[in-house]
């Protein structure tokens, strides 16, 4: 059995309209700050998506058609079919990875992201890391539109000493 649930932003009358969602309303213990330094980053990593991505992502086992059908796409507000969140935030660690672990994956604690932006298949995701001790901070573009689609941070288990 297969079972899915498909949550489509502003598709809703099914009650009374609630507030727009504001981490300016949200408890503020319940929301982790990220700040992103005024400095030049540490490093950078581009990494293009393939157009193809969204639907090698699937696999995944997220068949949600936001993904991979234009039709539904375009009834959430989106132009065409947007990258999924988690394969955004992949390619942010794998940056993080690749820049500060040495390509070594088990040097990773912990990874914290908030999603901005969608993403469409075949950007190109532009990745600014900045080193503060054993944290990560990281701002993640889509360099076509310039615009930052996620940020965070990981903490590291250990910096490794070739750094």
């Amino acid at each position: 059995m297969n079972r899915s649930t498909i949550y489509l932003r502003g598709a809703g009358g099914f009650s009374d309209s609630s507030r727009p969602y504001s981490y300016a309303t949200y408890p503020a213990n319940q929301v982790s700050r990220i700040s992103i330094p005024n400095s030049a980053p540490s490093a950078v990593c581009d990494d293009q998506t393939k157009q193809s991505q969204a639907l090698l992502y699937r696999l995944s086992g997220d068949y949600n058609p936001l993904h991979s059908d234009p039709d539904i796409a375009q009834l959430a507000g989106f132009t065409r079919p947007i990258l999924h969140g988690l394969c955004t935030l992949g390619f942010a660690a794998r940056a993080v990875i690749k820049s500060f672990c040495n390509g070594e994956p088990t040097a990773v604690k912990s990874i914290f992201g908030r999603f901005l932006l969608h993403v469409y298949p075949g950007e190109t995701l532009s990745t600014e890391m900045w080193l503060d001790g054993q944290k990560v901070h990281y701002q993640t573009k889509a360099k076509e539109r310039n615009r930052a689609v996620l940020s965070g941070y990981v903490l590291l288990q250990h910096i490794p000493s070739s750094l």
